[in-house]
């Protein structure tokens, strides 16, 4: 659909002035990002400098956890199907097996030649994308962070609205200001090497649609374009948690 597969620039949504807290402010931090790391005529996000880059390891498959399966979604911070999935397969599966489950939340990104990130829908989606990967580093408990991409996720155009972002913090018992500290780390090199570490592992992947959903690092399901796609052991709720459980079962 055109909302999700057009490229273009967003203009960046500012605060409620009512709520205006200069200090502090995500968005002065985040519209200074832009505005420096971002190449003036791309919305791609540059990545950290080499030197800091030779510390990381490179992104792998991860096995089992502890007999835990691993199930993991691949998304888009500002995505309709991203929403459709969520709400209506992954969070009802979490609720019935999240015991048995080593979940996981990656983002899709397109790298580029000058060693960027290009975000689908510009700069305030790479926003959203690092503030949702802030919450899960905060709060790895993905009865919490998932909940708070969720809350985010149902108004999704709003993102990244201050206003939209405190009040599914406070929903969600999360610190914004945390939050705001985790994106602005470094002059927020931080935010950029939390975006650019999950760009890389959906990339290893193979996955550049939102959502794609994988089950013991294999796809599972995918929702595209309003509808589910690559389905063959279904796209219900029981669907997957049958699956879950019977690799649970064998592990």
């Amino acid at each position: 659909m055109d909302e999700k597969h057009q490229h273009q620039h967003q203009p960046q949504i500012m605060a409620s002035p009512r709520r205006y807290r200069a200090r502090e402010l995500l968005l002065v931090v985040m519209c200074f990002f832009v505005g420096v790391h971002l190449w003036t005529h791309s919305v791609a996000v540059p990545f950290l400098p080499q030197q800091a880059a030779e510390f990381l390891a490179p992104t792998q498959d991860d096995g089992s956890v502890n007999g835990l399966v691993p199930f993991e979604a691949h998304i888009i911070s500002k995505c309709p199907d991203t929403r459709h999935a969520l709400r209506n397969l992954i969070l009802p599966v979490m609720q019935k097996i999240h015991d048995k489950v080593d979940f996981k939340l990656s983002y899709i990104g397109k790298p580029t030649a000058n060693g960027g990130v290009d975000c689908k829908h510009g700069p305030s989606e790479c926003i959203g994308n690092i503030i949702e990967l802030c919450a899960h580093e905060l709060y790895p408990d993905p009865k919490i962070y998932l909940g708070f991409v969720m809350c985010l996720t149902k108004d999704y155009p709003q993102i990244p609205d201050r206003t939209l972002i405190e009040d599914c913090a406070l929903e969600h018992a999360i610190d914004f200001n945390k939050l705001n500290e985790c994106a602005a780390r470094d002059e927020t090199a931080h935010g950029i090497e939390l975006l650019r570490n999950s760009v890389q592992r959906s990339a290893e992947a193979n996955v550049t649609i939102s959502c794609t959903i994988r089950l013991n690092n294999e796809v599972y399901c995918i929702r595209d374009d309003d509808q589910w796609k690559d389905c063959p052991n279904g796209s219900g709720v029981n669907d997957l948690v049958l699956a879950i459980e019977k690799l649970y079962r064998s592990s």
